[in-house]
């Protein structure tokens, strides 16, 4: 399970300046969000962020991938053909969170967009969603700018809930588990997305009430102070 190699290139030649890499490519893009999600409340006070989860992958699934990939387990297949080894994932509350951080994450100067992957309008045969986003950040060090790939994953509370169980399901199995488990993990997922359409649908009904509250609040004061006048 060992990775060897170096890229010559950028100077990555040992797997602890890759992680080294990877981690500041976290910290850059976690410091972004926290940010825009600051902003977001100070705006519109409200949250769209629920909680943010970041990792690094560990050297045996990155040499499992390489091996499925058909590559050799090197330092420089790593950083060109696993384009996951650092991930950050942001669990939002509603559906339409999720595009409206894509959005903002999208327009940032300093990030660029590699690709995108909307498994919620197209979800996998398993019935897994999420908004995949493929970005790197330039990694200042004292002689040189290291363009570093992560990998951002932004769902809801329930996919999240969904995904995590479906890893830990497959992980008993090895991937390869009976078709009745497949069949009620899909029926699950349409569950999921029958919840989040609901939840959805509520926190707009919320927010039309409340709207008519405050524009029938605004009347009455209007009325009130021309009755005071007249």
């Amino acid at each position: 399970m060992e990775l060897t190699g170096e890229v010559t290139g950028e100077g990555i030649d040992s797997w602890n300046t890759v992680i080294f890499l990877y981690n500041s490519a976290l910290k850059e893009v976690g410091t972004k969000l926290e940010i825009l999600n600051d902003e977001f409340q100070h705006v519109h006070q409200y949250n769209p962020i629920e909680y943010i989860k970041s990792r690094i992958k560990s050297p045996e699934s990155i040499v499992k991938k390489l091996k499925r990939y058909g590559y050799e387990s090197t330092i420089d297949n790593m950083v060109n053909y696993v384009n996951d080894i650092a991930g950050i994932r942001i669990v939002c509350s509603f559906t339409s969170d999720i595009y409206r951080m894509a959005a903002m994450i999208g327009k940032q100067n300093d990030l660029t967009v590699v690709s995108i992957k909307d498994y919620i309008k197209h979800p996998k045969q398993s019935g897994y969603k999420s908004y995949h986003m493929l970005v790197t950040v330039p990694i200042f060090l004292s002689d040189r700018v290291v363009d570093t790939k992560v990998e951002i994953q932004i769902r809801t509370i329930a996919m999240d809930f969904w995904a995590s169980l479906e890893h830990k399901i497959y992980y008993k199995f090895e991937g390869n588990a009976p078709d009745y488990i497949s069949q009620d993990l899909q029926e699950c997922a349409e569950i999921v997305s029958m919840l989040d359409a609901k939840m959805l649908s509520l926190n707009e009904a919320i927010l039309e009430a409340k709207a008519a509250q405050m524009q029938e609040s605004e009347w009455k004061q209007l009325e009130k102070g021309f009755n005071n006048r007249v």
